[in-house]
């Protein structure tokens, strides 16, 4: 991007989600071994992950962790191997206490909860799909989707019907009968997902839930979630550490690195403005065209200038935008916001700088959103 072509803030592509509660993570520490309270104060001291294993036996997974997740939108967290990602999102369901911390949810502390309130908010507000997919082999398709809704009691006669429509939903109408190793990898996924969208739980934890697919199958479930998602707003906590995946699927993106955040904002945000090196190294080879959108590259209109007729909307991706101006044969356009509002003008040639640009790392502190 050249100076000229100023960054503006995007409007939101979704409507605002309301009645529903995020979750708010808050000075989130978790030290795995068998003392963790005895060293807590020293780790938030400063005592770092190395000295903490090489001195005392005692790993740290996470430290000062504080995230908030909006309702209604997909948040993914992100990171290499042993970045705490995956430690990280069972404190969510309670899977694993932290040493300490809270993570809120409708005003109620997670990690506070009694096993009969944690149980509850286990089989109603949250639902999970895992990597491996976790089917009862002895179960068939519908009878693996009606399985949450059988923990929670729910007769048949009221749970199949429900379970019936999502298998339609995912893709798998007709395979109701059939059971899990008689299905694909991808296959088996789907059913993950419909088993998770069957209890209707406004939290849905995905861990990994499509690394172990072939890369095909895998953009197609991305593109199944993004579908789904368009039209149920749940509030997603997406695992990933695959970079590519977490632009095409989140909202808001979380990087961690050695239990800690390292940037939390929009893909734009990651990839425009990155808040260290070891972001900028992650998001290098990135195509910028698949990320950056018409608005955060437009310029602000001059008095007395005159408009291009072409539109296009703010929202879109530039690769989507260069297409379009290049099929139409124009090199100027207007920008439009979600409500037909003029938000600037863009050059081809603009789409085209902000496509190849790199992103450099500001100097100074770590900008952690």
């Amino acid at each position: 991007m050249t100076e000229a072509t100023p960054i503006l803030p995007v409007e939101d592509d979704d409507e605002a989600v309301t009645g529903r509660s995020g979750i708010e993570i808050r000075n989130l520490y978790k030290i795995f071994g068998p003392e963790p309270e005895r060293y807590i104060a020293a780790v938030k001291a400063g005592l770092t992950k190395t000295d903490l294993n090489r001195k005392h036996g005692h790993v740290l997974g996470l430290t000062d962790i504080s995230l908030s997740i909006p309702p209604g939108r997909i948040t993914v967290i992100m990171g290499l191997s042993g970045s705490g990602k995956s430690t990280l999102i069972r404190h969510i369901n309670g899977l694993i206490a932290p040493t300490t911390g809270e993570v809120i949810h409708d005003g109620a502390d997670v990690c506070r909860m009694t096993p009969a309130e944690l149980r509850d908010f286990r089989r109603h507000k949250t639902a999970m799909v895992f990597q491996k997919f976790a089917l009862l082999p002895h179960r068939t398709v519908l009878e693996n989707t009606c399985y949450g809704l059988d923990i929670q009691g729910v007769p048949r006669r009221d749970s199949e019907p429900v379970a019936r429509h999502w298998i339609v939903r995912v893709g798998l109408k007709g395979y109701e009968g059939s059971y899990p190793s008689q299905l694909s990898g991808g296959m088996q996924q789907r059913v993950g997902l419909a088993r998770a969208l069957a209890n209707d739980a406004d939290i849905l934890l995905m861990d990994e839930a499509f690394s172990a697919l072939d890369p095909l199958i895998r953009l197609d479930m991305q593109a199944i979630l993004l579908e789904l998602q368009s039209e149920l707003h749940k509030t997603i906590v997406f695992i990933t550490h695959d970079l590519d995946e977490a632009l095409r699927l989140g909202d808001r993106i979380a990087i961690l690195r050695d239990g800690r955040l390292e940037q939390v904002g929009t893909g734009q945000d990651i990839v425009l403005r990155p808040a260290n090196d070891y972001i900028a190294a992650f998001v290098r080879e990135v195509n910028r065209a698949r990320v950056i959108r018409a608005a955060t590259v437009a310029r602000p209109v001059a008095a007395g200038e005159e408009l291009p007729q072409f539109s296009v909307p703010g929202t879109e991706v530039l690769e989507t935008v260069a297409r379009h101006m290049t099929t139409a044969g124009v090199n100027h356009a207007r920008v439009l916001g979600r409500q037909g509002q003029l938000r600037g003008t863009i050059a081809i040639s603009d789409v085209l700088t902000a496509m190849v640009t790199p992103a450099t790392a500001p100097a100074g502190p770590l900008a952690k959103g």
